[in-house]
């Protein structure tokens, strides 16, 4: 199975141009960090994510048996409307082919 090298995040409609991006948390830099290819945030990385977790591993985790210690990233917008700061979390990144 072959992963994508990128990633690419959808701009929802209502952000606007001017936006701040953060991954697990740390800011991120335009042309350093990502690129904005029209309404898409595209990333010279893939950004993790764990996924759906299985019947078991969910069991084992409720009985305390285990936990979950796979990476999962998370990608968060700031942005400023009407001169209040909003945040959209929990953006889905996409794998990216060119």
């Amino acid at each position: 199975m072959k992963v994508s090298e990128r990633s690419r995040i959808e701009l929802p409609e209502y952000v606007p141009s001017a936006f701040e991006v953060y991954v697990g948390g740390v800011r991120q830099l335009p042309g350093r960090d990502f690129e904005v290819l029209g309404r898409s945030l595209v990333f010279p990385r893939p950004i993790a994510q764990e996924g759906r977790l299985g019947f078991w591993r969910w069991a084992s985790m409720w009985l305390g048996i285990a936990g979950t210690y796979r990476r999962h990233e998370t990608v968060d917008l700031v942005y400023e409307v009407d001169g209040r700061r909003e945040v959209e979390t929990g953006l889905r990144p996409e794998p990216y082919e060119s």
